[in-house]
């Protein structure tokens, strides 16, 4: 058995939320079942005792609830979840507790179980992404390897990160051995080591990178991205004493990975020797655990694409189909969503639209559905500009953009 010394990993029965500390949730965490870039997320308990420094938890006020607790019964919050509006049977990729808590700590874990089972007795063939540092037994492995149809992936976060006051289980084995038992067990769970935070003096020289590499020698697939770098959970860091490699002009809401730090990885993978293949996108890793095409349509933005295997570059080639004015419509409606669009090669322009629902249209039509006032750069794609600068001639070209979307909308409107 794996011992975790120095934390507490939560109660092995959870008890629900007191309503007074539900009442003060920010209305995100309130919201446990919403939409996010690679999934319709469920999130019905909150609460992480694993104190990891840049926890997205920081963002909305919730970083210092430790224990999990219910929102609402599981039955309920899975009835909810395939009653959302953008859920869709094999179609919808779903993501089980990766916003407020980790999956594997003991109380969590029979929800977890529990929601899969329901939803793989219901004969869903979706994409299931689970993320998690925690530990996965041999056991845990057989209950995901009886499912008969929904396509699981396991996404082991591990960064390579030793100093404790960034992630305290780096104290520990735990993260290490949890992905070999995993990568020894499987047989149609995917399993990926998804290596995060990749940031500048925590754990990028070349003596971490290979070791972590190493680590995903016999995986599926690594992914690997960069900090969520906010004021909140800069402050929090600070205030452990630890170094913050970026500035407060240089906060974002997309994660930070500089053009020169993305170089720098992909060229120790490349002399690493692993056969593993590397990607930059969480869905192009799943996708591929999987043999699939990536269902965000990454296709779309070919400069991400270079890593990419080549049997996965055809399947991805293979599936993507730009949408007509027709299909976008249809699909709008479908929804009940309501945004002018412009169709580029590549990408889809909308407006006004939030992410949730961008990404539902998105995940329908495997298709890069694109905000207007939040333009992806060149080699910049969903990742802040930190480390890569604005070239002029991109944006006059947005410039442009904004001003044939603008024509097409009066066009649309007559």
């Amino acid at each position: 058995m794996t011992i975790i010394p120095d934390l507490d990993v939560g109660p092995r029965t959870l008890r629900f939320m007191p309503d007074a500390l539900k009442a003060g949730l920010d209305p995100y965490m309130a919201q446990y079942v919403g939409y996010r870039k690679s999934g319709l997320s469920l999130n019905h308990i909150i609460g992480c005792p694993l104190d990891c420094g840049y926890c997205v938890r920081h963002f909305w006020g919730n970083f210092d609830v430790k224990q999990p607790q219910l929102l609402v019964p599981t039955e309920q919050a899975i009835e909810d979840l395939i009653g959302h509006e953008a859920f869709q049977p094999h179609i919808t990729p779903i993501q089980v507790f990766n916003k407020a808590t980790d999956p594997f700590l003991p109380g969590v874990k029979p929800h977890l179980f529990q929601v899969l089972n329901s939803l793989d007795a219901r004969g869903y063939t979706n994409h299931v992404l689970i993320i998690t540092r925690f530990k996965v037994t041999a056991d845990d492995m057989a209950t995901l390897e009886r499912l008969h149809h929904l396509r699981v992936t396991l996404l082991f976060t591990y960064s390579g990160i030793t100093d404790p006051r960034i992630e305290p289980i780096a104290k520990t084995a735990t993260t290490v051995t949890s992905i070999r038992t995993a990568a020894q067990h499987r047989q149609r769970t995917g399993v990926i080591l998804y290596w995060r935070p990749i940031t500048p003096g925590w754990n990028d020289d070349d003596q971490t990178m290979a070791h972590v590499l190493d680590i995903g020698r016999d995986v599926d697939a690594v992914v690997f991205t960069g900090l969520y770098h906010k004021a909140e959970n800069a402050a929090y860091l600070q205030e452990q004493g630890v170094t913050v490699p970026y500035g407060e002009d240089e906060f974002h809401r997309r994660k930070t990975m500089p053009d020169d730090l993305d170089a720098r990885v992909v060229a120790a993978w490349r002399t690493s020797g692993i056969t593993t293949p590397l990607f930059r996108k969480t869905s192009c890793g799943v996708a591929y655990a999987h043999q699939a095409p990536d269902y965000n349509g990454h296709w779309g933005v070919r400069e991400i694409c270079d890593i990419c295997p080549l049997d996965q570059q055809q399947r991805c080639a293979d599936a993507h189909r730009q949408p007509t004015g027709q299909d976008m419509r249809e699909v709008l409606d479908r929804f009940g969503y309501d945004s002018d669009f412009l169709i580029e090669d590549g990408h889809v322009w909308t407006h006004g639209l939030g992410e949730q629902r961008r990404y539902a249209l998105q995940h329908t039509l495997q298709f890069q559905i694109w905000e207007l006032d939040q333009p992806h750069f060149l080699h910049a794609h969903g990742r802040s500009l930190t480390g890569h600068g604005t070239p002029e001639d991109q944006a006059d070209a947005f410039d442009q953009v904004r001003a044939r979307f603008a024509h097409a909308a009066r066009f649309n409107d007559e």
